[in-house]
């Protein structure tokens, strides 16, 4: 029986691979977080190959707590959000390589036969926008950022960082190594530092009209989390040494459509009006995964209105109970300016 090691865990994907891993029933899971997932006890009291552990593994002693050797190491915590970013840039920049450190020290003497590190899009910030790069975009193209000094891209930078650093070791300390750039993954409990999650809540707090749409001629292509595990697995799985997968969906739709369809799921019959978008934000991201199809069998099978609604949905209850995000919540681009 293969034991699986799930660093980040108790986060929006990490959950969920966590969840599907341990419903399939032929491995042994372990969840890290420095925090407890609300799922992991009920995880936990159903099934007898389910472990957590609740550790900050920016510090080397944490890594102390794992156990044993592991078959699979997937690599996905880190600091995520755009508002955490233009806000907290030096503590992205320092827990996101801390993370990636001391992992790779952990392995150093602990071997694993593979590892997943989970990377994004947005080290494409620059290559499209600045140097004109095809969209959809494919996993060859440069990756660069647009602004070394704009707190948007220390995230990307991180994750750029990451990829190099696990490719690298890979091949020195002898283990396999997949990295996924995922591509705007929607789903429930997604967070609260994301687009829709934002436009949920204005809508749901009545936001006078004319409601603003914020980078409204912008694109993004969205990926339902369910499609984004199954592809996630597979990448790990499968022989896939060595290479990089995009996991997301390819229907490019504008941030104007975005709005207006969450507009109408909630009951929203009033005028809109195109405003100013994030600063940094790229003009369109969309990936090509073509490669991911070929090598994984990786086929998206939510469109991006079902995957849309079924978010809606989650966050509308949210409110609707009284609810109020912990951390995140929606912060105009007006006010990142001042």
């Amino acid at each position: 029986m293969k034991k699986v090691l799930i660093l980040g865990g108790g986060g929006f994907i990490g959950r969920n691979i966590t969840r599907y891993l341990v419903q399939r029933n032929d491995c042994d899971v372990t969840a890290a977080d420095i925090k407890e997932d609300p799922s992991w006890k009920t995880l936990k009291e159903s099934s007898n190959r389910f472990n957590y552990i609740v550790a900050d593994f920016t510090d080397v002693e944490s890594f102390e707590l794992l156990k044993h050797s592991y078959d699979e190491v997937y690599h996905l915590a880190a600091i995520v959000g755009v508002n955490r970013t233009l806000k907290n840039p030096e503590d992205v920049i320092k827990t996101n390589t801390r993370l990636t450190m001391n992992t790779l020290d952990w392995i150093s003497t602990n071997p694993v036969k593979k590892i997943l590190f989970a990377s994004s899009s947005e080290n494409y910030a620059g290559t499209t926008d600045v140097f004109n790069f095809e969209v959809p975009t494919s996993e060859n193209v440069p990756l660069c950022i647009s602004d070394i000094k704009h707190p948007r891209w220390t995230y990307a930078i991180t994750k750029i960082h990451g990829e190099s650093a696990f490719l690298h070791s890979a091949k020195a300390k002898n283990y396999g190594c997949t990295i996924v750039r995922y591509q705007n993954i929607i789903g429930p409990n997604m967070g609260f530092n994301h687009a829709i999650p934002h436009i949920v809540e204005r809508f749901f707090n009545k936001e006078k009209s004319p409601f603003k749409i914020y980078g409204h001629d912008q694109t993004r292509a969205f990926c339902y989390i369910d499609d984004a595990v199954i592809g996630t697995v597979k990448a790990m799985e499968l022989n896939t040494d060595g290479e990089i997968f995009h996991i997301g969906n390819d229907q490019e739709v504008t941030i104007e459509s975005l709005t207006r369809y969450i507009g109408e799921l909630m009951n929203y019959n009033d005028k809109y009006k195109a405003a100013m978008t994030y600063p940094g934000s790229v003009a369109r991201r969309c990936p090509n995964i073509t490669k991911s199809y070929e090598m994984l069998n990786y086929e998206p099978k939510i469109k991006w209105k079902e995957a849309v609604q079924l978010t809606v949905e989650w966050y509308y209850e949210f409110y609707s109970k009284g609810d109020k995000p912990k951390l995140g919540g929606f912060k105009p681009p007006e006010e990142t300016l001042q």
